[in-house]
């Protein structure tokens, strides 16, 4: 059998992000039927059909998803061998990091807080859900994504546990002044984010407490509980690193009365070949002495 057309391997996988083969042509500036015959001569490379049309899109076969995932691999290493070759010749390094779109701003904000303001480091953040995130993590275009729920069943996955931070609640000084955990639950409106370590925990506190709070709004973006813990909608139950500006002004406070929970939060990396030294030396920086390599 002859080597694989690493050309008709770049095209095939131009159109299948793209599902689409007249765009795809007119983004590589070249006709759709020079487009299609590469593809053909990829399929018969292989020995499998690797689109099927359905009116005027494309759709991966199970051939071609198995393709594309190869293919992205491929030409990620590629992507990676440029730009840690660009890194030992002095030039600036790029972090690429993935964060998963509910996570707190201050959280993200603290983890790099060690690289920010360096003329060599260029920072590229990506948002996202958990499954995107990871999916760019194993084609390489990301170098480590940050999260609140290590993945599982994801392999091969390194996850590392960088913090694991208390949660309280939190609100004007008014809404925390009462003489009890109970009496507050009972008395006050609370802000809570959706299905979450947080939530789960929360949920058994009440239970325990026979306490049925009334909820202001449930919310699975930090940033929106922040804003609503201002406009004074109710008390936010999150870790303090999601209000710090506000604690710091004084314009919030915390309720003095443990509620027994905790977010975790996780740097998820692959094994590399080339892996980028920006991203351990943020690791290290952000764990715990305790913590470590969880696996995946």
């Amino acid at each position: 059998m002859g080597e694989l057309n690493y050309h008709h391997l770049r095209y095939f996988r131009a159109v299948a992000h793209d599902g689409n083969l007249t765009r795809t042509a007119e983004k590589l500036n070249v006709t759709q039927s020079a487009l299609s015959v590469q593809i053909r001569q990829l399929e018969a490379r292989l020995g499998h059909d690797l689109f099927e049309r359905r009116g005027r899109q494309l759709h991966l076969t199970e051939a071609g998803r198995i393709a594309l995932d190869h293919a992205d691999a491929i030409f990620g290493v590629g992507e990676e061998l440029v730009a840690t070759l660009a890194r030992r010749g002095g030039t600036q390094q790029a972090l690429r990091i993935g964060a998963q779109s509910t996570l707190s701003r201050n959280f993200q904000m603290g983890f790099l807080r060690p690289v920010l303001g360096r003329g060599d480091v260029e920072i590229v953040l990506r948002s996202g859900s958990g499954r995107e995130l990871l999916d760019a993590l194993h084609a390489l275009s990301l170098d480590v994504v940050l999260t609140n729920a290590p993945p599982a069943g994801e392999s091969p996955l390194l996850i590392h546990k960088i913090a694991d931070q208390t949660v309280s609640l939190f609100g004007t000084p008014a809404r925390v002044a009462h003489g009890s955990l109970r009496d507050v639950l009972m008395a006050e409106p609370v802000i809570l984010p959706t299905e979450s370590s947080i939530r789960t925990g929360f949920d058994s506190l009440v239970a325990r407490l026979e306490v049925r709070p009334r909820i202001a709004a449930e919310v699975d973006d930090m940033a929106m509980v922040r804003l609503l813990a201002r406009e004074d909608a109710g008390l936010a139950v999150v870790p303090a690193v999601v209000l710090a500006d506000e604690l710091g002004a004084g314009l919030l406070a915390e309720a003095p009365f443990p509620l027994g929970i905790s977010e975790p939060f996780y740097a998820v990396t692959v094994e590399r070949r080339f892996p980028n030294p920006l991203v351990q030396a943020l690791i290290d920086a952000s764990r715990p002495a305790e913590a470590g390599i969880l696996g995946g």
